[in-house]
This record gives structure tokens, sequence and C-alpha cells, in this order.
């Protein structure tokens, strides 16, 4: 809820704002997602976490239908933007943005606490084990941020320098924009289908998660191929569902990682570490275009970063279990379920 009053904030006073710094510090630091302004940094860590104690059994799942929310919004306010600029001007705009932020408070008021039994079979964390302290001390969930600074270093590139390797290969501004939105749309089909597929006992969700890094990487290695209309669609598309498939299992793997009683710790720090590698990223990328006179070395470079996080995941200990972790970070103790959700018991067969 206070995540969302910043991000309302954020672009109320941006609305008003007279100098380019202004906009800086309204709707750069509090309000603009792309940036992780304070504002949504405060509405996204929290939302995941909620989603992860409200479905501890189907975390993957929940978390993909979560997050492909981002996804419909983000299609919908790509041709809505422009349409906002001609009837109010960027002021309008701005404010009409802020009413929509708003509206966050009422979604974190929905949010409702649920209640955890009180006794729980999990020993505690031994001395200095918890909180951001221990994690920075945890070597596999050290391994698995700098993983997703490495993946985030190459995610990004098709998002900043898509419609202007579109344009590059001869499409104008429309066309461009269809093969983005096209790949908006596989992205968010890629989070809810990633998520169904995980929640199914057949694999590690850490074997997921690699496999969907593999197959984004190699896609970025495909984009100098696409040199028509066409060619860049059908890349748009498989790299949209590629990388839209990594996002829930992102943070559903977080719980495999360091167990579910540091979740939201975990996220965040993850998250503060894995900000680097986007902002770094597409800056280097458009060096590189700079440099070599075209995108093609940007896009294999981003595919490079992509797999080089993917072998990082390799040398996660949750990797190789042969039985899926219960999330709780200690093997055979279960997640304590939430008061009334709790899921009815079944005979288990007799063994063959």
């Amino acid at each position: 809820m206070a995540g969302g009053f910043l991000a309302g904030m954020g672009f109320l006073l941006g609305a008003f704002a007279t100098r380019l710094s202004h906009l800086y510090l309204s709707v750069g630091l509090l309000a603009e997602p792309l940036l992780a302004g304070l504002g949504w940094a405060l509405v996204f860590t929290p939302s995941l976490g909620a989603v992860s104690c409200y479905f501890p059994t189907r975390r993957a799942m929940a978390t993909g239908l979560a997050m492909a929310g981002a996804s419909v919004v983000g299609l919908a306010l790509g041709p809505l933007i422009p349409l906002l600029l001609d009837a109010y001007g960027w002021r309008g705009s701005l404010l009409l943005l802020a009413a929509l932020s708003f509206n966050l408070m009422v979604a974190g008021a929905l949010l409702r606490p649920l209640d955890v039994p009180s006794e729980s079979p999990r020993p505690p964390p031994a001395r200095g084990q918890g909180g951001l302290c221990g994690l920075l001390h945890h070597g596999p969930f050290l391994r698995y941020a700098l993983a997703f600074v490495l993946v985030d270093a190459g995610y990004y590139v098709p998002h900043v320098h898509g419609p202007a390797r579109a344009q590059e290969v001869g499409c104008d501004e429309q066309r461009a924009g269809l093969v983005m939105a096209v790949t908006a749309v596989a992205d968010g089909i890629g989070r809810v289908v990633a998520g169904l597929l995980a929640a199914r006992p057949t694999a590690s969700l850490l074997r997921h998660l690699f496999a969907w890094s593999v197959l984004t990487g190699l896609a970025l290695l495909l984009f100098p191929l696409g040199t028509s209309f066409g060619g860049l669609t059908a890349v748009g598309l498989g790299y949209g569902f590629c990388a839209g498939a990594i996002v829930p299992l992102q943070f559903t793997g977080v719980a495999e990682v360091v167990g579910a009683g540091r979740l939201l710790h975990a996220i965040g720090l993850m998250q503060m570490f894995e900000s680097v590698g986007s902002l770094l990223g597409a800056p280097f990328a458009g060096w590189l275009r700079d440099l070599t006179g075209d995108f093609k070395v940007s896009f294999l470079a981003a595919g490079a970063f992509l797999l080089a996080g993917s072998l990082l995941i390799l040398t996660l200990p949750s990797f190789f279990r042969t039985s899926r972790s219960d999330g709780s970070g200690i093997e055979g103790v279960p997640d304590p379920v939430p008061k009334g959700l709790e899921l009815p018991s079944t005979p288990l067969s007799p063994p063959n």
C-alpha cells in the first residue's frame, strides 16, 4: 500500500515538473517500474511474497499466473500511451498514470495476512544464518544471484533495442511496434505455461529454469538471422515465450535455494544484485552497435550473457536432487500451510 502511494505520488509530482531533473526525482526515483523506482519496488517484492505464502504447494503456477498480468498491462499500455499523449499531453498522461497507480493501495488492502500454524517442525536457524547477513554468506544464493546478474545483462536487450533492430532491417515504426507486441503476447503466455509445467513433479524446478534460460539465450543468438519482418517476428515470438518462462521460475527458484522462511529477504537482495546487470546490459549493447555499425554483435553478446548465467545454475546443490524440494530449505520438512488453505488428505496408493 505504501508502494502504491509513492508510485502514484511520483507520477502526480512529475505532471507539475518544470525541469528534467524534476522528472528524475519524481517519475524516476518514485514511480518508474522499468527503472525500479521506490514505489514499484515496494509493490513488487511483497506481492510475490504474498503469492508464495498463499500457495506454498503451487508456488510456480501461482507466480506464473500472477506475473502474466504484467505482460497484459504492458501490451495494453503500448498503444494506449500514444493516444493519451495526443489527447491530454504528457502532463495529463502522467496524471492518469498517477490515478491508475493509486489503485495499488486498494490492491494491497486486499492481500489479507494468513494465519500460519505457530508450531513448526523446522528447527531455528543457526546464529548468524538468518536475515540479510546470513544470505550474504550463503554460497548457493550468491551464485544464484550472480546467475541473474548475467541473465539480466542480456534479457532486456530486445526490449530496449528491438524496435531499432526492426527498423535496421527495413521495418517501419508500425511493423516494429507489431514485432514488440507479438513478443509481449508470447511473454505472457510463456509465464503461464512455465508455471503450469513446473507444477508437475517430474523434474527439479531449477532444471526447468536452466532449460528455459538456455533456450532464451539461443533465441537471442538467432536474432541476427531475422533480416526481414517475418523472420524477426518469428524470432521475437520464440524469444518472448522463452523469456517469459524464466520470470516465474526465477522467483519461485529462490525458495528452492534458501528456503521459504527467507524468501522475501532473498528476493529483495537478489533484485538489488541483478539490477546491476539490468543497468549495464542495454547500454553495453548500444555501445557494441556504435562500434560495429549494427545490432548483430549486440544480440550475440546478450545471448552469451544468458548462457553464462545458465551455467551457474548448474552449480546449485538443489539442481541435482532427484526429488523436488518442498521449499523449506530443509529436506523432508514441509512449509506450514496457511490456515484455511490446507489440501484434502488422500490415502497413498500401495506400491506396485
